[in-house]
Order: structure tokens, then C-alpha cells, then sequence
């Protein structure tokens, strides 16, 4: 991945995954400390801050990044984990990008358990993303997961209905419409886009990115 080919809307999509290249390797070798999502967004977008001066190369491309904006979908609000506009004389590209993390402890240093809330929350975290660029303006939407329990990635066996929300490494999925409850709640997901579940490893850690197709 080249950050300097390419025009300033591909430029932009690239910052994202060349900043969640350096977050994987500084988290995988430790010298990131992420214990939930929050920790996880802030040390993601500080490094994402630095990335994005590199790619802008005339004088009216500029890069706003922001965390947690609300934003109207179908009536209802919801909070964007990070939004990243890129702005230039053509208009303005906009990209949301939403972050799951798991870890086994939680920041309590408790065990964590919910794993099926997890999983479903990766799919629906795919179908926000969708619902953005459909009704809310955005161009783009990019998925950032995390984790540090390998049976989400590898498992050595899929029982249990937590499985229809499948997100082990070479899952491939698309247009489906999801609605096995979890956790004792109501589903209903649905996602029109073609995603594939490509994780990688590094450290104690394993890192997804997922755009749909």
C-alpha cells in the first residue's frame, strides 16, 4: 500500500488502513495498552491524526477527524465511532468507521463473558455502516475489530446459535438478513453488501478490517 498514489478520495481511504497498521503492530507488541473500546478509539485516532498530513499534497485538501459525532438515521440518532472527512475543492468524501473490541479481561480485570453479544455486534456494527452510506451522506464505511480470544477466529467447533453470526477467520457473507436473538433481545440485521472475515495476528491480539464489496 502506497499512501502517495492514487487521487486524494483513495489517498484517504488508504490513511485508515496504514494507521490500523501501525495500531496492530504497536498493540501487538505492547507498546499500546488496549483494555476496551475506548482506549482502542483514542489511541487509534491519535495515530490517524499523524497519518493524515502525509496525504494531502495541494492546498485545498484538508483532513477533519471526529469521534463519537451523532448523526440522524431514519429519525433515530446514533453515534459514529470516528468520521473522517476529507475535504477539497471537489466537495467533501466521507467516511465512518465503527471499532468493536474484545478482550477476555475486562477493564475491571474481571472475565468477560457475552462472546455472542460480540459476534453480533460485529454484523451489526457491518449494517450501521451500510445504513450510513445509504441515508446519512457517508461514501465509505469501514469496520476496525479487535480481539484477544482465539476461538472467534479459529474455533474447533461451531455449536450454539451464536454461530449464525459467524465471525471466524475466512467467513464469507452477504445479503443476509439476521434475526436469532442474543442476549434475550430481538435482532434484526441486515446487510445488502459482500463481506469476507480476514483476520490477522499479531502478538496475543487478532485484527479485522472489513469494508463491503
Amino acid at each position: 500500500m502506497n499512501l502517495l498514489e492514487g487521487s486524494f478520495e483513495e489517498r484517504l481511504r488508504k490513511s485508515i488502513s496504514f494507521a490500523w497498521q501501525v495500531f496492530m503492530e504497536k498493540t501487538g507488541t505492547g507498546l499500546l495498552t488496549i483494555n476496551k473500546k475506548a482506549s482502542m478509539q483514542l489511541q487509534y485516532s491519535d495515530i490517524l491524526q499523524q497519518v493524515v498530513p502525509l496525504i494531502c499534497f495541494k492546498k485545498d485538501e484538508t483532513v477533519k477527524i471526529e469521534l463519537k459525532k451523532g448523526v440522524k438515521i431514519n429519525g433515530r440518532s446514533r453515534k459514529i465511532d470516528l468520521i473522517l472527512d476529507g475535504i477539497n475543492s471537489r466537495g467533501c468524501h466521507r467516511i465512518a468507521v465503527e471499532m468493536r473490541c474484545y478482550r477476555t479481561l475486562a477493564s475491571s480485570g474481571w472475565k468477560r463473558e457475552a462472546t455472542d453479544i460480540f459476534m453480533k455486534d460485529v454484523y451489526e456494527d457491518l449494517s450501521f455502516l451500510e445504513e450510513y452510506c445509504n441515508h446519512a451522506g457517508f461514501n465509505r464505511g469501514v469496520a476496525l475489530v479487535m480481539n484477544d480470544m482465539k476461538r472467534f477466529v479459529s474455533p474447533k467447533k461451531k455449536n450454539g446459535k451464536c454461530w449464525d453470526y459467524d465471525i471466524s477467520h475466512g467467513t464469507k457473507t452477504g445479503d443476509v438478513h439476521l434475526t436469532t436473538p442474543i442476549g434475550g433481545n430481538q435482532i434484526d440485521i441486515r446487510l445488502k453488501k459482500s463481506y469476507e472475515f480476514t483476520w490477522l495476528q499479531k502478538g496475543q491480539f487478532w485484527f479485522l478490517e472489513n469494508e463491503g464489496l
